[in-house]
Formats: structure tokens, sequence, C-alpha cells
């Protein structure tokens, strides 16, 4: 289990922080890099502006979550400026800044929808306080955190604004 905080080792490095990109994980900022680590979508939609969405995971956890982890690429040939719809519509939520809020799943056959699940101040549990621009041949890496849906649900579209909705299998 990884913990925040320092080494614990008392002593500073005078180096300069690594400009490498990183990849986005739970908690974690977005990150845009030119090149993704290469793995296999299960699903992949094509939006607004020469954005490209890719979904590499939808994991059910012990907890009784959903978490979804995917990425935005801009293929196009100029950059993309984040809308204020991806942040969700309700006004603390967007209050928040930067964020997928306004991504949902649905479950057509038990007839629901899944919101992104909230902290207890209202903040969303998704990769938050990103670089609102992805240049052209970046990627913002992102997750989700959805409540899960019955174990029988195998199968959910997932919805945010700018994109056509993207079948996804859980596992």
């Amino acid at each position: 289990m990884a913990a925040c905080g320092g080494d614990g080792g008392g002593s500073e490095s005078k180096e300069p922080a690594s400009t490498a990109p990183q990849q986005s994980k739970g908690g974690d900022k977005g990150t845009t890099s030119p090149d993704s680590v290469p793995r296999e979508p299960i699903a992949t939609v094509k939006g607004d502006g020469g954005l490209e969405l890719s979904v590499f995971a939808a994991k059910r956890d012990d907890g009784g979550f959903l978490t979804v982890d995917g990425e935005f690429k801009n293929t196009g040939s100029a950059g993309f400026s984040v809308p204020v719809s991806w942040y969700g519509l309700e006004q603390d939520v967007a209050a928040t800044g930067h964020s997928f809020a306004g991504m949902t799943l649905v479950d057509s056959q038990g007839r629901k929808r899944y919101y992104v699940l909230r902290d207890t101040d209202n903040r969303p549990l998704t990769t938050y306080a990103y670089d609102g621009y992805i240049k052209p041949g970046q990627s913002l890496t992102f997750f989700a955190q959805f409540p899960a849906p019955p174990q029988t649900t195998t199968k959910l579209g997932l919805q945010f604004p700018g994109f056509p909705s993207a079948s996804i299998e859980l596992s």
C-alpha cells in the first residue's frame, strides 16, 4: 500500500524535478504526455475537436465502487480547451475546478444512471486540477470513481459531454 509524504530520509535533493510525463493514478492530478503507455482500450470513441476518448479499464473493487481509467488524446492539428461541461453541472462540483464530474455511466437494462462519487467536501472522485488545454498529439489520463452496479451488470454505457456513448465491459 502506498502512502503520501516524504521518504523520512531527512535530506533534500537539489536536483531539478523530472520533466518526464507521469500516469494519473487514483487521487493524482491528470497529466499530458506526447506518448501514452501502450495498452489495449476496452472502448474508444471520437469526440469534438479531434479528441479521442479511450477507456482502458472499468474495474469493481471490494468496497462497492467501480473505477474507470482512461485517457483523452488530441488527434487533431489544433489545441483543445477543455469545456466547462466536463466538470459537471452542479454548482458546488463545478466550483472545484477541472475534473471529470460530467461523466456518467448508464445501465440501460437496469434503467439506472450512475454519477461520479463525491467526497465529504463535495469534491468529485476523479482526476482533478489538470491543465485545461490539450496540445495536438498530447494525452490526458484520467480516473473516475462511481458506485458499483449490481454484480449481474456486466456492461454499461459511458457518457461524457462532447462524445457519443461508449459501451464498456466491467471487470
